[in-house]
């Protein structure tokens, strides 16, 4: 089991279950989207002592949540699974992920450097298909799977690509 030295925030309960049941951390859980004061409070304090990483569902509401949380902590690194690896029986959750998948996640997550710089372009993606095609939003979600930043619109896709220091060679690599 290996250890995350960010306290990692989550949505509920069953999340924080299963993320304990893959790594050592300090978790918070936000309780969906009535993130109470307290818990709030509890966040802003990890986040300058530790640092966090947010850790939604990839459903609406998490990602609402995890807006929320990035408006208010924008140097929050962020952890992503799949719809596909965080499904079963028709429910969406980090709960629902292997123990694999949720440390992998969190890996990635974690070992983002401090200070990102911008380094692609909408012009980028379009080169690369994965803007302005018919089938762009399924080359994202495979290229999102691909490099641990799910799935998202353009503008979001871009947004990670460049906060989670993804390299060109990286990104090309993954859309051959």
């Amino acid at each position: 089991m290996i250890d995350i030295k960010e306290t990692i925030v989550v949505e509920g309960k069953d999340d924080e279950t299963a993320v304990r049941a893959a790594v050592n951390a300090n978790i918070i859980c936000t309780h969906g989207f009535g993130i109470r004061p307290e818990a709030l409070e509890l966040i802003s304090k990890a986040y300058e002592q530790t640092g966090i990483i947010i850790f939604t569902d990839p459903d609406h509401a998490g990602e609402t949540i995890r807006e929320r949380l990035t408006k208010a902590f924008p140097a929050a690194k962020q952890a992503f699974l799949t719809k596909g690896q965080a499904t079963r029986a028709d429910d969406i959750g980090i709960e629902n992920a292997n123990a694999d998948d949720i440390v992998n996640a969190l890996k990635a997550a974690s070992a983002i450097e401090e200070g990102h710089k911008d380094t692609f372009t909408s012009d980028d993606l379009f080169l690369l298909g994965l803007v302005g095609f018919d089938n762009s939003s399924k080359r994202r979600e495979e290229v999102g799977a691909k490099l641990g930043i799910g799935c998202a619109n353009g503008s979001t896709f871009l947004r990670r690509l460049n906060y989670m220091n993804i390299t060109r060679e990286e990104l090309e690599k993954v859309c051959k």
